[in-house]
């Protein structure tokens, strides 16, 4: 056993994935596959913070659009221009930009997502890399490079001026950073049970945000699943980004693999723990606030199962009900940024695709009664 070769967990990743994600997505996964084992794709998320127009203007001379409100302009125009028939639906094929009908049928943006977070990526196809990003004359770096993707949670919590958010799994801190974009928040807690995760969450705030905005983020490193004995029901809108397999992650990277065997027991236990924060962040909403839960994996036993559990849970322990929110307008808003998955049964996923290598991301929005 001493001199038997040892099995990088990369290739016990990719092993599991082949004999779980292959029955999954059939004849889909050999380009899932090859996606997950390519070069991510990024996104510039702009600090708000900074000087906007100036970063705006040095991402589009290098040919990068921001997705957010390129996605949002499109189907207000469409909305504005087009008077469609209900009997004139037609399936639009994949990756199409919105047909009118397709736009008609959305409902007023300011019920779909915040404008005010701006996030630039190369067109589909095009896999140029974006410069580290500087710091201004105050010291505030300009941008914040992360997959795209993970922005989608963020914008499904469609955040409401005066909002009271949690940000329950927060590190190491794009998704929080991101919330902050908004300019929206009425409180912003972001927790993290990891001291060491949340002192890479204060770098980051550290780097992008004034101080005297950071002081008004409560971070916190408690247990996420307790956190219902701190605040219960006391927010209007709670992400739930929890630990997964970070699929892509797995593949590629020996550092902190959750695939090593001395961590099996830990990746056997990771949809219970998903599970316990869910519910926690259900228990920390307040009636009629929103749940946006997340994960950078494929399984749906990480995704789906969870999602369908904690609603049982919530209703049969704790007398809650909730609803799973109708989020397939982010198909017709991002379909030329993303490759979608069309055959999710609850919440969106965003499947790694060759031209458009973001994700995966999983998010699904629930509203409590």
């Amino acid at each position: 056993a001493a001199t038997a070769p040892r099995v990088p967990s990369t290739a016990l990743a990719l092993q599991n994935f082949d004999m779980n994600y292959s029955l999954r997505f059939g004849e889909a996964w050999p380009s899932v596959r090859i996606s997950l084992l390519s070069e991510q794709k990024y996104g510039a998320l702009v600090n708000g913070f900074a000087d906007v127009d100036h970063v705006a203007q040095e991402l589009e001379l290098v040919n990068a659009a921001d997705f957010v409100s390129k996605s949002l302009q499109k189907v207000q125009h469409l909305q504005e221009g087009s008077v469609v028939e209900p009997a004139a639906r037609e399936q639009s094929a994949p990756q199409e930009a919105p047909s009118e009908h397709q736009a008609a049928k959305l409902p007023p943006l300011s019920a779909l997502v915040t404008p005010n977070i701006k996030c630039y990526t190369f067109p589909r196809g095009d896999i140029t890399r974006f410069r580290s990003a500087r710091p201004d004359v105050l010291g505030i770096f300009n941008y914040y490079l992360l997959d795209a993707a993970s922005l989608l949670p963020v914008l499904a919590l469609n955040i409401k001026p005066g909002d009271l958010v949690l940000d329950l799994c927060a590190a190491p801190g794009g998704k929080t950073l991101a919330i902050l974009q908004t300019g929206l928040c009425g409180h912003l807690a972001a927790n993290d049970i990891s001291i060491s995760r949340t002192k890479r969450l204060h770098q980051v705030l550290n780097s992008y945000v004034p101080k005297q905005v950071k002081e008004t983020v409560c971070i916190t490193s408690w247990d996420g699943r307790n956190w219902a004995e701190l605040e219960s029901g006391s927010f209007h809108k709670v992400l739930v980004d929890v630990p997964c397999t970070t699929d892509r992650h797995s593949v590629m990277e020996e550092d902190n693999n959750i695939f090593h065997k001395r961590r099996s027991k830990e990746r056997q236990m990771l949809p219970m723990l998903q599970l316990q924060l869910l519910v926690a962040g259900i228990l920390a909403t307040m009636p009629g606030g929103e749940v946006v839960y997340s994960t950078c994996s494929l399984s749906q036993l990480q995704n789906e199962y969870v999602v369908e559990r904690a609603i049982e849970i919530a209703e049969t322990e704790y007398n809650i009900g909730t609803q799973v929110k109708d989020l397939s307008y982010f198909r017709t808003l991002f379909q030329n940024t993303f490759s979608f998955s069309s055959d999710c049964r609850l919440g969106e996923l965003v499947l790694p695709h060759l031209t458009a290598n973001f994700g995966p991301m999983y998010f699904c929005k629930l509203r409590r009664a």
